[in-house]
């Protein structure tokens, strides 16, 4: 779950508005403005699903004829639309591949990660714990994405962020580094995106 709203944000009142559930859902709708992550009948797995900000914008992208996959470690409040699909997996278990695949079978257009640490306060733990994350995400994304599908992950800034880059610029064709403008001044998260999965890159489960 993300930190709470501060009542006074542009982007929460938007939110508000526009009825998203989370304001992260600004960041992703940039994303896929700007590199065409999403399109119909795509299938999409949302990795750290919870609340459901990216989700919204995943299955009004996709359609009826897509899927929207969403797991988190929290349950999510359901959603109406029958091409979303949403379970409680720990993306971190051994097995999380075959969790997701029991939810929908990939191969998936385009794995979405918006998934966070819990915060210690100390920048060197939570950038760690940030980079597991995204290497995780990347380690699903290689083995339940098809070739040219597309990756996004949320990172802490720091030290081993140009090791993660080196890692993903060996799995896709394009990587590119955004500060979406829904992101809140003191943060220091920052989305890579990666474009064309490459042949090699997408490993069996």
């Amino acid at each position: 779950m993300g930190k709470p709203y501060r009542p006074k944000d542009h982007y929460f009142q938007r939110a508000k508005q526009r009825g998203f559930r989370a304001r992260s859902a600004f960041k992703l709708e940039e994303l896929v403005e700007r590199f065409d992550l999403l399109r119909p009948g795509a299938r999409v797995l949302d990795l750290g699903a919870a609340p459901g900000g990216f989700l919204q914008v995943i299955a009004q992208a996709v359609g009826p004829s897509g899927l929207a996959v969403g797991v988190d470690l929290l349950p999510l409040r359901p959603f109406t639309e029958a091409w979303v699909r949403t379970a409680v997996v720990d993306v971190l278990a051994d097995d999380a591949v075959s969790q997701v695949t029991a939810v929908a079978p990939g191969p998936y257009d385009a794995v979405l990660s918006d998934m966070a640490p819990k915060t210690t306060g100390v920048r060197g733990t939570d950038e760690a714990r940030s980079i597991r994350l995204a290497d995780r995400a990347l380690e699903l994304a290689r083995a339940l994405g098809r070739p040219g599908s597309s990756f996004v992950a949320k990172l802490f800034m720091g030290g081993e962020f140009e090791s993660f880059r080196a890692r993903l610029r060996e799995a896709y064709r394009e990587v590119k580094v955004v500060r979406p403008e829904a992101t809140r001044s003191a943060s220091v998260e920052i989305y890579l995106v990666g474009l064309g999965l490459r042949p090699g890159g997408a490993r069996p489960g």
